[in-house]
């Protein structure tokens, strides 16, 4: 029988699989042959996120009293994290994104600053708020999508006379993966208004989004109805859409590779996830995980915006989806 010994260097012989272990160890490899408590490959996506949904009500009144309790000028934002609940998550709502709801009082300014990820925000209630990106002062009025893209100084003001109310949605998670973060404090902590601009292409309004889909129409396959993508370019790892579905309309059930998280800009409804139904009104956040089936029914006249990292999927050639 040939010799069983391996040499690993000279003058050192492995003479069992227990001293092949333990120099393997020594070595910081491991051997592809063992089996894994959680191995390498599967035969299709599983995710420890879950399906999730978030109140906005509930939400908002947990904002409400932190405004009497949290001052922005300590605290930089005054926001509640969507965290997926599994065991160990503190922040992330899918995969990819970290979101949260962010109340603003009136005469506040939350402090400038800047980080790798992109972010945007979902309006849901607020008159005389504003941001300042990169020294541009612009709205934030109800139903305003308004986008901060990386690495853009930004901070947030309110000049009205009640507390106003939005979403925030960040690539966090996919930035703590790769690994490229970098975040900053404003010098001046607060930027100078460089000038004031009603349009802006980081902020697609309420009455602009509505003409759009008035001349949009439904998804010839029934996987969503009327539906305007918003542009975007300098965040590609995110898909921004906003969809109308009448009272009654159902979509398509389906699921894809993609990571998704619903706000209910207006109306109500329920999306049915994995045979699941979670009933959504104004306000509310829904987080759908990769390969995960899902349906939308509105029980009334409904605006759904979406954010998916269906770009970074597609990009990466891992995007996959399925209809029922």
């Amino acid at each position: 029988m040939a010799d069983a010994a391996i040499l690993t260097r000279p003058g050192t012989a492995i003479a069992s699989l227990d001293a092949l272990y333990a120099e393997a160890d020594r070595l910081d490899v491991t051997p592809g042959w063992l089996r894994r408590e959680r191995p390498i490959l599967w035969p299709e996506p599983h995710s420890q996120f879950v399906p999730a949904h978030w109140s906005y009500q509930a939400t908002h009144d947990a904002l409400e009293a932190a405004g009497g309790l949290i001052d922005v000028t300590l605290a930089e934002r005054r926001n509640l994290v969507l965290r997926n609940p599994f065991p160990g998550n503190n922040f992330a709502t899918t995969a990819t994104f970290a979101c949260a709801y962010q109340m603003i009082l009136p005469g506040e300014k939350a402090p400038t600053h800047r980080h790798s990820p992109h972010a945007l925000r979902v309006i849901i209630d607020a008159k005389g708020a504003y941001s300042v990106v990169d020294g541009e002062k612009t709205p934030m009025e109800t139903g305003d999508v308004v986008l901060t893209p990386g690495w853009s100084w930004h901070g947030h003001g309110h000049d009205g006379d009640r507390a106003a109310y939005w979403f925030d949605g960040l690539d966090v998670p996919a930035v703590h993966a790769l690994e490229p973060m970098f975040y900053e404090e404003h010098p001046d902590k607060y930027q100078e208004v460089a000038r004031v601009a009603a349009a802006s292409p980081y902020r697609f309004s309420r009455d602009a989004m509505a003409k759009r889909l008035d001349a949009a129409v439904p998804d010839a396959e029934g996987l969503h109805g009327p539906r305007i993508a918003l542009e975007a370019p300098q965040m590609p790892t995110m898909m921004l859409t906003m969809e109308r579905l009448a009272a009654g309309q159902k979509t398509r059930r389906q699921r894809s590779t993609a990571n998704h998280v619903f706000v209910v800009v207006e109306g109500a409804g329920e999306t049915v996830v994995e045979g699941t139904p979670m009933a959504w009104r104004k306000g509310d956040t829904l987080a759908i995980p990769t390969w995960t089936r899902f349906a939308h029914v509105a029980t009334s006249d409904a605006l759904l915006f979406a954010m998916s990292d269906e770009p970074l999927m597609r990009f990466a050639k891992y995007y996959r989806v399925e209809l029922d």
